[in-house]
């Protein structure tokens, strides 16, 4: 076994070990405490540092076929989630191990991947700037500075400076919170990247989704929202506004879970085009699916570790019910996602991380699992 695939069905390009699909598995390895499992996440690591290019870039999956091995880092785009999904995966692994010598064993991999997001910067102002269909939103509309990458990029040097302990990682997180502060959040006077489009901006109770040079896109992001929240981030009354938003989202949704991005991009809507023509293959993304207001387990998952971390503990009871009565349909399929007015299953079936994000919940809530934050 090489690692965990992305799904159990030979379906597209699925049955691969994937960076982020496989960390996120990982994650609900390490909180099942089951020792196959926990090696199935090593072999990922492994895999995934095996076939690391170069130049420090991550595979966004690898296939075995036989003797012949298929190394992919992205379709039409790169995929900078694989990077930070890989520090983040080798260093929950050693935490959990209690074993320092695996991070030891993975720095020259971790330190080209550093290496790596300081270029993607590409202006050296602390953010990372990324590529339309270069992270897990792959036929989505964000680009630029996506939220969601640069939370990931800040949660992969936290749990890496865990073990590190090196003044200036210290001061990289220092710097890529105050550019999220000023340019998210609006806190400070300093210069924002582009204080036009911000001023521009219809401000709202939670965080924008991304901003290029072309504006801000203010979609409601559940994956970067809850990493915000899980990482302890913002004021306290931004945390509960990112809540109450979510909470009231959430009720009026007939499934009672988040959609991955809201309101949905519809046909007569300004990014309509951008959406309908970033796909390689077939258009997935119709208003109510897909990433297009699909609503996700595994980003459910994640957004129940976030009220965790709030204090809310009954309400992520409640979400991990409905998690786990969706992924039940139609004999535990465990679909990809689902459409948000019908309920209809979508995408494909047997997805490993719509099972993993219903672990790692359950796990948190009722183990007391901790995924390591800092």
């Amino acid at each position: 076994m090489h690692g965990f695939l992305a799904s159990a069905l030979d379906i597209s390009n699925y049955k691969r070990v994937w960076s982020r699909d496989g960390v996120i598995c990982g994650l609900a390895a390490l909180a099942s405490e089951d020792e196959e499992l926990v090696k199935t996440f090593e072999n990922t690591i492994h895999t995934l540092a095996a076939h690391q290019h170069d130049i420090g870039t991550i595979p966004s999956n690898v296939a075995f076929k036989g003797k012949k091995v298929e190394v992919s880092y992205g379709g039409l785009a790169g995929r900078v989630d694989a990077v930070t999904w890989f520090i983040i995966g080798v260093c929950q692994l050693a935490h959990y191990k209690q074993d320092p010598q695996i991070v030891e064993l993975y720095k020259p991999n971790i330190n080209k991947c550093l290496k790596l997001l300081n270029a993607w910067e590409f202006n050296n102002k602390h953010l990372l700037y990324i590529p339309l269909s270069g992270n897990w939103a792959d036929e989505y509309i964000t680009d630029g500075y996506v939220l969601y990458d640069q939370l990931l990029r800040l949660w992969a040097l936290k749990c890496y400076n865990h073990f590190e302990n090196k003044v200036q990682i210290d001061h990289k997180i220092d710097s890529i919170i105050e550019q999220l502060q000023i340019n998210f959040l609006g806190d400070s006077k300093a210069e924002k990247f582009h204080p036009r489009a911000y001023e521009a901006m219809a401000q709202k109770s939670y965080l924008p989704a991304s901003f290029s040079p072309s504006g801000y896109k203010t979609q409601f992001d559940a994956f970067a929202n809850s990493l915000f929240l899980i990482l302890n981030l913002g004021t306290s009354d931004l945390k509960e506004r990112i809540v109450e938003y979510s909470q009231n989202l959430l009720s009026q949704s007939k499934l009672q879970v988040l959609p991955a991005f809201w309101p949905p991009v519809m046909q007569e809507d300004e990014h309509w085009n951008l959406l309908k023509d970033n796909c390689k293959y077939e258009f997935r993304n119709y208003p109510y699916e897909f990433h297009n207001g699909g609503s996700w387990p595994m980003v459910n998952g994640f957004y129940g570790l976030a009220l965790c971390s709030m204090g809310y503990e009954q309400a992520a009871q409640d979400l991990l019910r409905n998690i786990n009565q969706l992924n039940a349909l139609e004999e535990f399929a465990f679909y990809e996602n689902f459409h948000s007015i019908t309920g209809e299953p979508l995408g494909v079936p047997k997805c490993a991380w719509s099972a993993a994000g219903a672990v790692i919940l359950h796990k948190s809530l009722n183990n007391n699992f901790k995924i390591l934050i800092d």
